[in-house]
């Protein structure tokens, strides 16, 4: 059975669960830049490149990936976050992103496989491609709004790097995730496309949404429906949000969300929102119910945490969700409701 039928048939069952955040998990380490560094010849200083610990500290990312495992994840994302050529870029790492990207697929792998031996339930692997520090929709100059530091076409061919390694290392899907930007989100999404074309294999898209002030926006202004309209024809595993805010923040966005698309949704919130130090205070029992009034309305498939979370948070929330139902996907979509056409109206 491939991984997307594995996904479905288990989606159909439970709701499932995802990790939680990696860098939480890397700072408790405490590692110096020596740690980072490990025995490659780098110019830059390489403190807090976390995805480099693939290749430096890969002891330290298997046991985080187990962890989450052993809290009772379904998936967990490989250590990928910033591992384009644009990202890397700030570390002078540019040339080792293939190597990073393949390296991180195999140990996700690696611990996926063996919790999967314990108790014989798929376990899987998502290719996780971040944001990059560039924006396609916004310029970076007050002064010059048409300026832009990095066109469309080149933006994609970095996302396509990517994509190609993590499928080439094994992955079972492909997340973009944390879209700031929607212009972004279809560069990434469109390089996933064509890398799964090129492979010669399915490797299904998954896609989450980020808003970025309470207004409900991302940061190129579009909400979160306007977001799943722009980007449901790249029909996505699943869709969703992450990061920005707690799960009582999220629950107004992500109800919108549900009710529209017919996709699988994945929603991982922060351990609520940071204190005047930039830490979370929000504890595993208070995500875990939060999370509960998600479960109570129906809204989610799949369900992890983003910044602050720890397996410990997972562990809670997958207590939270064991025995509950799934959010049951809607046959005919929100639109096509709103306008009184059939499903044939639209195939045609």
């Amino acid at each position: 059975m491939n991984a997307e039928q594995a996904f479905r048939d288990l989606a159909a069952k439970k709701i499932m669960v995802f990790d939680g955040g990696y860098g939480t998990s890397i700072q408790a380490y405490k590692l110096s830049e020596a740690d980072y560094r490990g025995n490659l010849d780098l110019e830059k200083d390489q403190k807090g490149n976390n995805d480099l610990l693939c290749l430096t500290r890969p002891d330290i990312i298997s046991a985080i990936h187990t962890a989450y495992f052993d809290a009772g994840a379904d998936m967990v994302e490989t250590n990928t976050f910033s591992s384009t050529q644009i990202a890397m870029a700030d570390y002078g790492c540019e040339h080792l992103v293939r190597e990073i990207n393949i390296a991180a697929v195999k140990l996700a792998r690696e611990a996926a496989d063996k919790a999967q031996a314990r108790d014989g339930s798929p376990r899987f692997v998502a290719g996780s491609i971040g944001p990059t520090n560039k924006t396609l929709s916004i310029s970076p100059q007050v002064n010059d709004p048409a300026f832009r530091e990095i066109d469309y076409d080149t933006l994609k061919a970095h996302y396509r790097e990517q994509c190609d390694a993590l499928i080439e290392g094994g992955c079972d899907f492909l997340l973009v995730e944390t879209c700031f930007d929607t212009l972004n989100a279809k560069a990434a999404g469109l390089a996933a496309l064509e890398a799964e074309e090129a492979a010669g294999r399915r490797v299904p898209l998954m896609m989450s949404f980020t808003i970025t002030d309470m207004s409900g926006r991302n940061l190129s202004g579009h909400t979160i429906m306007a977001f799943w309209y722009s980007l449901r024809h790249l029909k996505p595993l699943t869709i969703g949000v992450n990061c920005a805010f707690g799960a009582d923040q999220l629950r107004p966005y992500l109800t919108e969300l549900a009710r529209a698309a017919d996709t699988y949704i994945l929603a991982y919130p922060n351990a609520g929102l940071p204190n005047e130090l930039g830490e979370y205070d929000e504890l595993p029992a208070k995500t875990a119910e939060l999370i509960g009034d998600w479960l109570d309305d129906g809204l989610v498939n799949m369900v992890g945490g983003c910044c602050g979370t720890t397996p410990a948070h997972i562990a809670a929330m997958a207590k939270a969700m064991a025995g509950r139902e799934p959010r049951v996907l809607p046959d005919v979509p929100v639109h096509t409701r709103l306008a009184g056409l059939e499903p044939m109206d639209i195939a045609a």
